[in-house]
C-alpha cells in the first residue's frame, strides 16, 4: 500500500545495550519530502513539545520508544494492556505492579521493553494490523540492538505477539514466557466489537470526528470510538492532518480487516495450531482466569506447544513474588 514518508522532522536518540555493556549514540535528525501523492498517514514521530526520556529507534519507518536494563541473556518483553501496550504497564497493571519486572528481573536478564506501535510514545501507520506486523516490529528492535536471540515474555495480548514472533523467528526465540494468554469467546467478541464500534463511529462522524474523539485522551481499549491510532493522532499534528485527508471508505475497510485478522478465533491467536506444534523452544505458561484471559486459552497452548511448562497455580495465588521467582527459575533452567 502507498504511504507518505514521515510527516515531521524527528530527533532520534538511539540507545543500545548488549549483554553487560551499554552504548548510546545520537543520530542526525532526518526530514523526507512527500513524493508518493498518497494521503494515507505514514509513520509518526512524537510532538515537538513532548520531552523524551527514553531512547528511540526507527523500525520500518516507525519510531519506537524503548528501554533496556540489566545484565544476562536478553529478555524481550511484550507488554500487556490491549491496544495500550506501553512500558508503563509493567509497573501499573495487575501482578506487574507489585512485581516491577523492569527492576526485579534485571539481575538475571537484560530486559528490553518498549511501547508497541500505536501505543504510548511510539509512532504508527494506518495499515492493516496483524499479529505478524507486531512481531516484525519486535524483531526489528532486536536487530537494532544487535541482539541475535532472546527469551520472549508476553503478557495478556503480548502473548499473541510472542506466538507470532516464535512462529516467524524461531532461531531468535530462546524460550517463551506466556503470562495470562488472551482467549475465550467473551474476549473474541469484546475485541471484535471494539473495531466494529470504531468503524461505525468513523462512518457516522467522519475522520475529523475521529481526531476530535482521540483528543479526549483515552486509548482505543478504553474508548473504542477513538480508534487504534488514537495515541498517534494526539501526539503528532502532521499525522492527524494526513489522517483526515485519507479516503474514509478505504480507512473503514482497513479497520474491519484489522479486526477480523486479530480476533479470528476463541483461543489465543498469533500463530496457527500447526505452527505452534512445530515450535521447539520451551514455553512457560502462566494461566489467567477471567473473561479476557480464559483458563481454556492457557490449556490450549499447553496442548499444542511442543515443550510446555504449565504452571498449575491459579489467580489469586499468583502473587508478585511467586510469579517473579517462577520466571527466574525458568530462565535458569534453560540458560
Amino acid at each position: 500500500m502507498d504511504e507518505i514518508p514521515p510527516l515531521s522532522r524527528r530527533s532520534l536518540i538511539a540507545g543500545a545495550v548488549a549483554l553487560g555493556a551499554v552504548a548510546a549514540a545520537g543520530e542526525t535528525a532526518r526530514a523526507a519530502d512527500d513524493t508518493s501523492g498518497s494521503t494515507t498517514p505514514g509513520p509518526a514521530a512524537p510532538g515537538p513539545t513532548k520531552e523524551r526520556t527514553m531512547p528511540t529507534a526507527m523500525i520500518d519507518g516507525i519510531e519506537v520508544s524503548y528501554v533496556t536494563r540489566g545484565t544476562g541473556p536478553a529478555l524481550l518483553m511484550l507488554a500487556p494492556g490491549g491496544f495500550d501496550a506501553t512500558m508503563e504497564k509493567w509497573t501499573t497493571a495487575g501482578v506487574w505492579k507489585g512485581m516491577r519486572p523492569l527492576d526485579t528481573l534485571t539481575s538475571q536478564f537484560t530486559v528490553i521493553a518498549y511501547d508497541r506501535r500505536e501505543s504510548g510514545d511510539s509512532g504508527g501507520r494506518v495499515e492493516r494490523l496483524s499479529w505478524s506486523l507486531f512481531a516484525d516490529q519486535a524483531k526489528g528492535l532486536l536487530d537494532h540492538l544487535k541482539i541475535r536471540e532472546a527469551y520472549v515474555l508476553g503478557g495478556c495480548m503480548g502473548c499473541s505477539v510472542a506466538l507470532a514472533f516464535a512462529a516467524r523467528y524461531p532461531e531468535t526465540t530462546r524460550g517463551l514466557i506466556l503470562h495470562w494468554p488472551v482467549g475465550g469467546y467473551r474476549w473474541k467478541i469484546n475485541g471484535s466489537d471494539r473495531f466494529a464500534r470504531h468503524a461505525r463511529f468513523a462512518k457516522d462522524s467522519g475522520l475529523a470526528g475521529v481526531v476530535k474523539r482521540a483528543h479526549t485522551g483515552k486509548s482505543f481499549w478504553q474508548d473504542p470510538e477513538a480508534g487504534p491510532w488514537a495515541s498517534v493522532l494526539v501526539r503528532d499534528a502532521g499525522f492527524a492532518d494526513a489522517f483526515q485527508k485519507q479516503d474514509p471508505e478505504r480507512y473503514t475497510g482497513l479497520v474491519a480487516a484489522s479486526g477480523r485478522a486479530l480476533f479470528d478465533r476463541d483461543m489465543p491467536p498469533g500463530a496457527e495450531p500447526e505452527e505452534m506444534m512445530a515450535m521447539k523452544m520451551s514455553a512457560l505458561i502462566i494461566p489467567g482466569d477471567d473473561p479476557a484471559h480464559a483458563a481454556s486459552g492457557a490449556h490450549y497452548l499447553r496442548e499444542l506447544l511442543a515443550q510446555p511448562e504449565f504452571w498449575p497455580v491459579m489467580p489469586p495465588e499468583q502473587t508478585p513474588d511467586r510469579v517473579r521467582d517462577r520466571i527466574l527459575e525458568f530462565g535458569r533452567a534453560h540458560a
